[in-house]
């Protein structure tokens, strides 16, 4: 089928590009009760595969039964068993509280702590699932991973590469710039080449139950986007009032908690009255201050990263390569790339640091979001931005 298109090195023997039939080939699906996950499991099923549907149960099984439209609550691992009975393939659920709490929530309200803006779904990627979901699955005898996330995985000169997908208004490459190179030896992503209304389309024909669930639009356990709440729930006391200044320090107001604020918002401010507008600029956890200013104050051309994590065989800063190459450089899940020099600063292995240097100042970059490179479609990998700067400033 076309939803398999570029992800094999030999269609003709096997479609995820085994050297096998499909039916000797057992492969995992991560099906959270979507639709995405669903028409995976099926198109897979469909080509004869073994397909082993498993689903996470992430959080307190009673606190989200009531909870409609978040990924993996209590009606969503009930829709994927459904999905699974369907199709007549195996189906497990696995606990995955405890890991889920600490690599993925507790860094979440830690983040908001640090003044931060966390991305838990690129955590939640590169921990629970891309490294215990995976090791799982391999426990299971599984000769592959696959997930209903829109990426390509296409085959290189030097191995598998990671690649925008083809519906770019869908493209999810973003929150899988920590994928190792390992990972993606093991990882299929059926739907990279096809846009969500022909998932839709396709669950539609195949006769999913599914085929019309909306998307779910929060973060699984955040309820109706209250961030600041969560974090209270989860770090008692961690709404401490404080100023609100403007960037000489003048006071201009009083706040009720910097883990209700991110770098470049506008609204919600409370400072009515006040005659041009502003914007958070920075935050500073160590006085509790929100400092605001004018949209200029928010231009950055330089973005300092940790964690670096390269998909490239021949990373920037690697020997002969000192001065950095050029990439296009995604900074908020939203924006598009921007142009810009990529340079390493800790190493040219996955872990170090980089520092990205823009050739146009951007506005709103926040420490604790990703910073993810680009060649074309490719994604040559991604860090967590630690701070920024203006090169002239």
């Amino acid at each position: 089928m076309g939803a398999f298109a570029n992800t094999a090195a030999n269609p003709a023997v096997n479609p995820l590009g085994f050297d096998k039939a499909p039916a000797a080939t057992r492969v995992v699906v991560a099906m959270s009760g979507g639709v995405d996950s669903s028409v995976t499991a099926a198109l897979l099923a469909g080509q004869g595969f073994e397909v082993v549907g498993v689903t996470l149960q992430l959080y307190d099984h009673g606190a989200v039964l009531a909870r409609k439209g978040a990924c993996c609550a209590g009606q969503d691992i009930h829709d994927a068993r459904r999905v699974a009975d369907r199709l007549g393939i195996a189906h497990y659920v696995f606990d995955y509280e405890s890991r889920f709490r600490e690599s993925v929530m507790d860094d979440f309200a830690d983040g908001y702590l640090r003044g931060e803006t966390p991305i838990p779904c690129v955590r939640c990627n590169q921990t629970v699932k891309f490294r215990d979901l995976l090791a799982t699955a391999r426990e299971l005898g599984a000769d592959a991973l696959a997930t209903g996330h829109y990426v390509r995985r296409e085959i290189g000169p030097d191995g598998p590469e990671l690649h925008r997908a083809v519906d770019s208004g869908r493209d999810q490459s973003y929150f899988l710039f920590a994928t190792t190179a390992e990972q993606l030896e093991f990882l299929r992503f059926p739907l990279g080449g096809q846009s969500k209304a022909e998932t839709r389309a396709l669950a539609r024909r195949l006769g999913l139950e599914v085929a019309a669930k909306p998307d779910s639009q929060d973060i699984c356990f955040v309820p109706h986007g209250s961030y600041a709440r969560v974090v209270e729930a989860l770090r008692p006391g961690a709404a401490e009032p404080g100023e609100i200044v403007d960037l000489d320090g003048r006071v201009l107001g009083r706040h009720g908690g910097i883990i209700n604020y991110t770098i470049g918002q506008r609204r919600g401010l409370g400072l009515g009255g006040q005659a041009a507008a502003r914007f958070v600029v920075r935050l500073e956890p160590e006085t509790s201050r929100v400092v605001v200013g004018p949209r200029a104050a928010l231009a950055r051309d330089v973005v300092r990263l940790r964690e670096v994590n390269w998909l490239d065989g021949a990373p920037c800063g690697a020997e002969g390569r000192p001065e950095g190459r050029r990439v296009q450089v995604k900074l908020r899940s939203t924006q598009e790339p921007a142009p810009g020099w990529l340079v390493a600063t800790g190493g040219a292995t996955g872990g170090g640091g980089a520092e990205v240097r823009l050739d146009q100042p951007q506005y709103g970059v926040s420490p604790g979001q990703a910073a993810v490179f680009y060649d074309g479609t490719r994604v040559l990998g991604g860090g967590w931005i630690a701070a920024t700067a203006l090169a002239a400033g």
